[in-house]
């Protein structure tokens, strides 16, 4: 079987998928330099699959370290991870996430080529479609105007791999735009684990139901949709792991560049995840509306349908099983 690089394997999305590649049979490698992880995620994946994949600890912006990880593994296809996701931290940050989202990607690509490794599988997000575009969200649709510098840095790598696929006729790149991700693994012993207060909902609320946070601001009341509250496509994070799968699958035969929306192509609002939350789990939660944040929209969600017919795959899981198995995560990692 194959072997697979997984560049910030140890996170949240990097992580599920190893688990997936592992159950899968093929060998997996993980770089990983642990600024938004933590070692013990690898020794978990070990118990989830009965295998271990093999962990550098290293930044995958040192060419001279990810030079060293492809010359003691026969890699024949990168999972690229590796990428600061905070559109917050991108706006007050934005150097910072230009260095690394970008230059992670070409230090992959440079890497890659001096090795011979010509299948790329890239963690993009739904950000590139920008402000003005309808919904749901189609592949076709223009890209840019988008409203963060993170967003930004996941348009300019796709950029890249684009032209990169130009001026190398068998090079393959399969770009992955995500949506909402949430939920963990059914095992409850890998999941999402900001550092600090959270940006994304789901964490919020589950750190909320904890006890770690005392009340949830709904940013938003009066948007254009059916309860007030802004709708996004959420996706459970195993649904998003079997996606990757899927692309490295293709990856095999294709050539050029191409993108799919990896999305359950419905809407579910905040104060209906929320409420949810609180029917699966038995729970009430205290929450409070506050005002729109600049920057949000009111809604967005995907069409899968290309990734269903061309790769084969989609969605699965429900809203209920995410919220199950996300407070099932933040009750065991107090404890991992």
């Amino acid at each position: 079987m194959e072997t697979v690089l997984l560049t910030g394997g140890a996170g949240y999305i990097g992580s599920h998928t190893a688990v997936a590649l592992l159950e899968a049979g093929y060998e997996t490698v993980i770089a990983d330099d642990l600024t938004n992880s933590e070692a013990g995620v690898i020794d978990r994946i070990k118990t989830i699959t009965g295998r271990s994949p093999r962990f550098y600890n290293i930044n995958v912006l040192d060419a001279a370290a990810l030079d060293r990880v492809f010359e003691e593994n026969e890699i024949s296809a990168v999972l690229h991870f590796a990428g600061f996701k905070s559109v917050a931290n991108s706006v007050k940050d934005p150097v910072g996430y230009y260095k690394n989202n970008v230059g992670t990607t070409i230090t992959l690509l440079e890497t890659m080529k001096k090795h011979g490794c010509g299948r790329f599988v890239f963690s993009s997000s739904a950000t590139v479609y920008g402000c003005n575009n309808p919904i749901p969200y189609t592949e076709a649709m223009p890209t840019g105007s988008c409203a963060s510098p993170y967003g930004w840095t996941k348009l300019v790598s796709e950029r890249i791999l684009f032209d990169a696929a130009v001026a190398d006729s068998a090079f393959s790149a399969v770009i992955l735009r995500y949506f909402n991700p949430i939920g963990a693994h059914e095992s409850g012993l890998i999941g999402e684990k900001p550092n600090g207060v959270p940006d994304n909902l789901m964490p919020y609320i589950t750190q909320l139901a904890a006890g770690k946070r005392d009340i949830l601001r709904v940013f938003g009341s009066d948007y254009p949709t059916r309860d007030g509250t802004g709708v996004r496509d959420y996706i459970h994070v195993c649904d998003l792991a079997a996606g990757h799968l899927a692309a490295l699958d293709y990856s095999r035969g294709h050539t050029g560049a191409e993108a799919f929306n990896l999305g359950t192509g419905r809407g579910v609002s905040v104060l209906e995840l929320v409420r949810a939350f609180e029917r699966v789990n038995g729970l009430s939660l205290p929450l409070e509306y506050a005002p729109r944040r600049p920057g949000d929209l009111a809604e967005y969600y995907a069409d899968a349908g290309k990734a269903e017919r061309v790769l084969g795959w989609r969605a699965e899981k429900t809203i209920d099983d995410m919220c199950r198995d996300s407070w099932r995560w933040q009750k065991n990692s107090e404890n991992l």
